[in-house]
């Protein structure tokens, strides 16, 4: 009761009340922050990273003004549940190259942090274009509309400029080469072995099954190397960190 009288009197005076509040805040952001300063990098390197391919990086502004990340949280957490559901944790060299990141708990749908090869190219094409088709609960909403609008990669080498001034490694080499390797992920057909030099791992297809190169096409692209980048089966955390 002692100890509730005296809180009173912080509590009845602003002046006190604020410079309370002053001191917690300021106790709270050194002990959250002077660690850092004292670390080389926050972010654990981990083999296979690399920063995303011209038609992927695309796919991902896509993802984004459709507002795909409102429904859809890329951040699985190490709990339980959520691992034998989705797959391993989600590290933090995964979104190293991300701006912005796209993690978070909000789950209207599934996380899809590690979607990518989990279903066809058909399969998300057709979840797209009608998503009741392939799950019939689902309250999704239809994006046949992406299908239909083509693209060029007109301003690929601008938006992978824009990221290198941010910090993604993007190379003389990559940004030389930034339209052709947008063309040629989304055609089989053609001599891609230059583009997968520059992004190993990145899936080459004809995504939506039809001529010219579309929006779907890239939205697909991303989602398909979702999660399939580092080889899990191999992975040890670095006991050192």
């Amino acid at each position: 009761m002692a100890f509730l009288n005296k809180h009173q009197i912080l509590e009845k005076s602003p002046t006190l009340l604020l410079v309370g509040t002053l001191l917690t805040v300021s106790v709270g952001g050194i002990v959250e922050i002077a660690p850092l300063f004292y670390l080389e990098n926050t972010i654990e390197e981990v083999e296979g990273m690399r920063p995303y391919s011209p038609l992927e990086l695309t796919g991902r502004e896509i993802y984004i003004r459709e507002g795909c990340y409102v429904c859809h949280s890329q951040m699985i957490r190490p709990m339980r549940d959520e691992v034998e559901r989705y797959g391993h944790y989600s590290l933090a060299a995964e979104s190293m190259y991300d701006h912005p990141f796209q993690w978070g708990s909000k789950r209207t749908g599934p996380d899809l942090a590690r979607v990518g090869g989990r279903y066809s190219d058909a399969w998300h094409v057709d979840h797209l274009k009608d998503p009741q088709s392939v799950v019939p609960e689902s309250i999704m909403p239809k994006y046949a509309f992406l299908a239909e609008r083509e693209i060029d990669g007109e301003y690929v080498q601008d938006l992978m400029k824009t990221h290198r001034f941010v910090g993604v490694p993007y190379t003389d080499e990559m940004i030389e080469n930034a339209s052709a390797d947008f063309t040629v992920q989304a055609d089989p057909d053609e001599d891609y072995d230059a583009m997968l030099e520059r992004y190993p791992g990145a899936v080459v297809s004809n995504f939506d099954g039809e001529p010219g190169i579309t929006e779907m096409d890239a939205l697909v692209a991303y989602m398909q190397m979702l999660g399939t980048l580092v080889d899990f089966s191999t992975f040890t955390p670095d006991a050192n960190r």
